[in-house]
């Protein structure tokens, strides 16, 4: 009886330790690739350079994309997908909006001559974004690795989860806590818009009638008021204003010394600042980076890490894609 209890602590061991390995093999690392694509970071290196070399825009354009992509499904690179008309690329907040997708095939190519079915899709995006921020002057982080590619995408999630930029702050704060974020990550996350520029059509409703008042939002700095209205006077919603007024490119804090001064673009930029909500919620946490910028740059790599980790898909789940814009056949 002793050799039999003992022999089924034995195999209760052994099934303890392959349950361990599993997990321990699907959580994310930042060797993930060591061995099987050792020079990825180079590589994705040296094409975003290129690209933002071409146009220094697409630096906020991919780490946008990264955002977007883990905010509905995870970070699986389902934004990437082509597909009809309810894929993400579809969806309000994407179409002829999201940008990048031409840059990210670019790098998937150069990544795949090295590398061919090793680096998801997932994986080149996050990568991608850390790159964006380092270049355009910001902070450098180690990128958990090890994502897969999801095979469905779904625009009428995209429609419902990722936040508008007419939102109320209550409800932004809402959708991030969805995505198992909280107050933190919204206002250093919101810091990206340092960099970038946002069409007419995402900030035009604070030109004029805002809210249904009849006059501009009164949180708006009038010069800048002035200049926008110029611009968006056409009614063209494509015309882009830069995200970061007097720092455009720059990865930095001044994005929220706008929002002391009444100059952040969006509505969801400026009620971080300006709102009732923001009182006992944003505003102090504003206050805070505005005052030390490293603390900013901690956070927002702290905030990037988290919303990396938004429902990967690892182990067996999911597929290392040939093409990011089509499942494999």
């Amino acid at each position: 009886m002793k050799k039999s209890c003992s022999l089924r602590g034995y195999y209760l061991c052994l099934i303890n330790m392959f349950m361990l390995l599993l997990v321990v093999r699907s959580q994310l690392t930042t060797d993930f690739y060591s061995s099987s694509c050792p020079n990825l970071s180079k590589i994705v290196r040296k094409e975003v350079q290129k690209a933002l070399m071409n146009e220094m825009r697409m630096g906020a354009s991919l780490l946008r994309l990264h955002f977007h992509d883990c905010f509905v499904n995870g970070c699986d690179g389902s934004i990437l997908l082509d597909g009809g008309a309810d894929v993400e690329k579809s969806a309000i907040p994407n179409l002829n909006s999201v940008r990048g997708y031409e840059v990210v095939d670019t790098i998937k190519s150069s990544v795949e001559s090295a590398c061919s079915g090793v680096v998801s899709c997932a994986d080149i995006v996050a990568i991608a974004a850390r790159d964006s921020v380092f270049l355009s002057g910001g902070p450098s982080w180690k990128v958990l690795l090890g994502r897969r590619d999801g095979t469905v995408s779904n625009g009428t999630l995209a429609n419902s989860a990722l936040p508008s930029p007419f939102e109320s702050l209550d409800s932004i704060i809402s959708k991030f806590s969805d995505a198992g974020l909280n107050l933190t990550d919204v206002v250093s996350l919101s810091g990206a818009h340092t960099i970038g520029r946002a069409r007419c059509t995402f900030f035009s409703n604070r030109l004029s009638n805002f809210s249904g008042t009849g006059s501009p939002d009164t949180t708006l700095d009038t010069a800048m008021l002035s200049d926008l209205q110029s611009l968006c006077q056409n009614g063209d919603g494509n015309a882009t204003a830069v995200l970061d007024r007097n720092s455009t490119d720059l990865f930095d804090n001044h994005y929220f010394k706008n929002l002391q001064s009444g100059k952040g673009l969006l509505s969801s930029d400026q009620i971080l600042f300006s709102s009732d909500e923001a009182n006992s919620t944003a505003k102090p946490l504003v206050e805070s980076y505005i005052k030390d910028s490293g603390l900013f740059f901690g956070d927002f790599i702290n905030s990037m890490i988290k919303m990396g980790n938004i429902n990967p898909k690892t182990g067996s789940d999911g597929e290392i894609r040939k093409n990011c814009r089509v499942i494999n056949s």
